[in-house]
């Protein structure tokens, strides 16, 4: 049985199958940091959106923003590909299970691969541009004066950091050490990680 309608921060999370079962996987696999980080990305994105009237899919969001992370977690951690495409054949297989056809489960994995890139517009691509807009502010507090101070302290109610911070940058610092081709190497190696500590969103 699907939940009632919920609201985070004023913006609404989606329901249905497919929602519930993404984020019953993400809770079952994430830890608590996380989980976290994958539900206030897709409130910082859909709610960036709403602001600038910018129409998106939100179930194809969603899902996506709630399984972005998932290839850093040992279960589904690739010895060989950067996280992101790990990501991606991951959202392939999961939504496959839901019965998506081809072009959806294809969209889903790109938007996971595309996150990574802040050179997509939402005139491209909205769903990728979102999840980018929403890790960052998220991550770094990259374009985080974009949103209101209550929203962030509302959204970091229902969705505590829990220590976010320093755990995600030793996530990437061993992305990096492992794949050192990677984004999150060329990241770690180019101050990335002190924007992390000093994201206002880790000082409250």
């Amino acid at each position: 049985m699907s939940r009632t309608s919920v609201r985070v921060a004023g913006v609404e999370m989606p329901g249905g199958r497919a929602a519930e079962a993404a984020r019953t996987v993400c809770a079952e696999y994430a830890d608590e940091a996380l989980y976290h980080h994958s539900m206030r990305s897709y409130v910082f994105g859909a709610a960036y959106a709403e602001e600038r009237q910018l129409a998106f899919d939100a179930e194809l969001f969603y899902v996506s923003a709630v399984l972005h992370d998932l290839a850093l977690t040992p279960p589904f951690d690739s010895h060989a590909l950067p996280f992101e495409e790990a990501g991606g054949h991951l959202a392939r297989v999961f939504t496959a299970g839901l019965g998506w056809d081809a072009a959806r489960r294809d969209r889903a994995a790109e938007i996971i691969v595309l996150h990574m890139r802040d050179d997509v517009s939402a005139e491209q691509d909205v769903e990728s541009h979102l999840l980018q807009i929403g890790t960052t502010a998220d991550v770094s507090g990259g374009g985080l004066g974009a949103f209101d101070p209550e929203f962030r302290a509302e959204l970091l109610h229902h969705h505590p950091r829990a220590g976010f911070g320093a755990a995600f940058v030793a996530l990437f610092r061993d992305q990096a050490a492992r794949k050192p081709a990677c984004v999150a190497a060329t990241l770690v190696a180019g101050g990335w990680p002190e924007r992390v500590a000093a994201n206002p969103l880790e000082q409250g």
